[in-house]
């Protein structure tokens, strides 16, 4: 038997999780990675990796899964429509965002075996607060989502609150702001606003903001939030049991950021910059997307010591290096 600890990444092919491996490789740590891709394991890494491929939501694939795991980091998320919006109307981005947390506590309390509780990770968002006058948030505020996604993340959030409570296991909640970056590995997806709009001011395609676009988002960029979900990792004792937020702590209007794109697309192109231009709402939009949401990481600082340490501008540049060379970036 192995004396290093055995770290699960469930997701591991994805945006977030490709940047997470990455990280991860260089830790003197067991690495299983799993997802319904193949995993890219980065050359040169100290950690002993494992690549499994397996559809999680089938009956009994998250115990085998996660068998023997002492850490636990659940990166799924069902963007079945491209997007988060795809979970609104599919039972199927329930069974991926609450259904798989479910599965991992159910495996957690029927492999109980000696030694400390598993660490399990697990990214929130900080819309789940819901519409509210005061832009800037804490993590002390009540929930109320109006999205099911929202819904989603917050009812996976209480599973593993009550399975920490009860302790099966050290459950940790990062409720992330927007993410964003290039590919930081081939199996990564790139998603999110920000890439869908790179990709259409490289198309010469103007860009387009709903009413006026002055809600204001945090954008994080991605090797940020692999640092983030490392630092709860090494803090998992002080951290277990709640939630967390993750953020700059600085908001920018979705008009200022789709300006930036344009300007950035430009300046590396050598094309002139696109337009943007207002447009109204369409039919699915809901109360998040016009009101300004801004994390403040404080809390999570003062126990971990963690900032996001990649300026916007320069993450908005390696993203759109990325997406113009089809090359992976640094985190």
């Amino acid at each position: 038997m192995s004396d290093r600890p055995l770290v699960v990444v469930l997701g591991a092919s994805g945006f977030v999780g490709s940047a997470l491996v990455t990280e991860l490789a260089g830790r003197d740590v067991r690495l299983r990675l799993v997802a319904r891709r193949p995993a890219v394991v980065p050359p040169g890494h100290a950690a002993e990796a494992e690549v499994l491929t397996a559809d999680l939501t089938g009956a009994g694939q998250v115990a085998e899964a996660i068998a023997g795991a002492d850490v636990v980091v659940n990166l799924l998320l069902y963007t079945g429509g491209g997007t988060w919006r795809a979970a609104e109307d599919e039972s199927r981005g329930e069974r991926v965002n609450v259904g798989v947390v479910r599965d991992v506590v159910a495996a957690v309390r029927a492999e109980r075996r000696d030694g400390p509780p598993p660490v399990v990770l697990f990214p929130g968002s900080t819309s789940q607060v819901g519409p509210r006058a005061e832009a800037r948030i804490d993590g002390t505020e009540p929930d109320a989502p109006v999205t099911a996604y929202d819904r989603q993340k917050l009812a996976a959030e209480r599973e593993l609150k009550a399975a920490t409570a009860e302790g099966l296991l050290r459950g940790v909640t990062l409720r992330l702001g927007t993410v964003f970056g290039g590919r930081v590995s081939p199996t990564a997806t790139d998603r999110g606003v920000v890439t869908t709009m790179v990709r259409r001011a490289l198309a010469g395609e103007p860009l387009t903001v709903w009413n006026d676009g002055t809600a204001e988002r945090d954008l994080l960029y991605v090797g940020d939030v692999a640092d983030a979900f490392l630092a709860a990792l090494d803090h998992a004792d002080s951290l277990a049991g709640r939630h967390w937020l993750i953020g700059t702590g600085g908001g920018r209007s979705v008009r200022d950021v789709f300006t930036a794109v344009a300007a950035a697309v430009a300046a590396r192109t050598g094309a002139p910059a696109v337009p943007v231009i207002s447009v109204p709402a369409p039919p699915d939009a809901t109360g998040m997307d016009f009101h300004s949401v801004v994390a403040d990481p404080a809390a999570f600082h003062a126990v971990t010591g963690w900032q996001a340490r990649v300026p916007f501008r320069e993450a908005l540049e390696r993203t759109v290096s990325s997406l113009i060379g089809g090359d992976e970036v640094p985190i």
